[in-house]
Formats: structure tokens, sequence, C-alpha cells
């Protein structure tokens, strides 16, 4: 497995927000989203064995487990959750919806990219715990409706530039006003610097 990084911290999206987690934030993915943050380039091959044995000592008392990436269904196994599961984790997966989750996987976090990029994006996915969508101004998301979900969360996009973020702000808290099924999701991780 190629892994860009394992850390303990606050989840700082979504249902979970708040919540200490462990993450593992997996290298590599099959689309190419132009506002991704992750670094795909970089990555530490590494066992089943080593990426457990690195959760154990990172957070021994914190239940919930986040696998992001790039795309963790490119390397996520079912034995790797049950390893998981083994040492007492939750495990939680952000994922793009265009490939298939281990059926042991215990929430699902659905961030669909096909608005974006089209039907090379498109989810196989049509149910999730949670449906993030990530709002750049630019996508109206009523076309997520078909997805099956939970809960469902519009998250402002961060762009880099204070006064675009606050712009979309408002529009993503003024669509869920409109449209009370959806909730409006802040990155409190980046607005606290919380690592």
């Amino acid at each position: 497995m190629r892994v860009n990084e394992i850390f303990h911290s606050l989840q700082g999206e979504g249902y979970n927000s708040g919540t200490p987690a462990v993450f593992i934030r997996f290298s590599g993915c099959n689309l190419q989203c132009p506002f991704c943050d992750t670094q795909h380039e970089s990555g530490t091959e590494m066992t089943e064995q080593e990426v457990v044995e690195a959760v154990k000592y990172l957070a021994p008392r914190s239940s919930l487990l986040v696998v992001t990436g790039g795309e963790p269904a490119l390397q996520l196994t079912a034995s790797l959750v049950d390893a998981l599961h083994e040492i007492g984790k939750r495990v939680a997966v952000e994922t793009n919806g265009t490939l298939p989750l281990p059926p042991n996987v215990d929430w699902i976090t659905l961030s669909p990219k096909n608005a974006w990029l089209g039907d090379e994006a498109m989810p196989v996915l049509t149910r999730a715990d949670e449906l993030k969508v990530l709002y750049d101004g630019s996508c109206d998301p009523s076309v997520f409706d078909s997805i099956v979900a939970t809960h469902r969360f519009l998250q402002p996009m961060d762009t880099g530039d204070a006064n675009r973020n606050a712009d979309l702000m408002q529009q993503a808290a003024d669509y869920c006003l409109q449209h009370p099924q959806w909730r409006l999701s802040l990155q409190i991780h980046k607005i606290l610097n919380i690592r």
C-alpha cells in the first residue's frame, strides 16, 4: 500500500466533525480533480500490518479511523478493515464513489466529482451514510439528488482566496436555508488551523 500519511487529529468536516480520529491518507487517485489537496506523487510503501501498528501507536484511545486519499478504494482491502476492527477502530471511508469499497466498512462518506469531471467520474456507489458535495458556485447540488444518503452536506470549497471563500460560504449557507435536507459543512480544521 502506498500511504501519503497517517496522523491523529480532529475530523474537520461533515457528520463526525470535531471527533478525534486517526487518518490514513492513501496516495494515488483515479481522478485528477484540479482542487485536490493530496500530494499524489509522494507516499511510503507499507504493509497492512505496518499500517495497523502505526494506527495503534498514534492513537490507542481514538475509536474513529478515517481512510481518505486520493482515492482509498484503489488500495483499501477487507483484510485491512478487519485488522483495524480488531484493534477497536470504527472505519470510515471518504471516497469519490467511482470504485466499489470493501463490504465491511462502517461508514461511507461519498464525495462525488462527476458534476465537474463528467462521466469518467460518475459514482458507482448510489448509497452512503454521508453525501459531501464540494461547492464552488458552479454546480447545482440537486444533480446529486439520486444518491441515497442519510446525511447531506454542502461544503464550500477552499479556493485559497479569502474573499472568494467568504462568498462561497454565504452561497452554500443560502442554499442550505432554501433546501433543508442539506447541512452546511465547514472545514473547521482549516478555520481553526488544526493539523
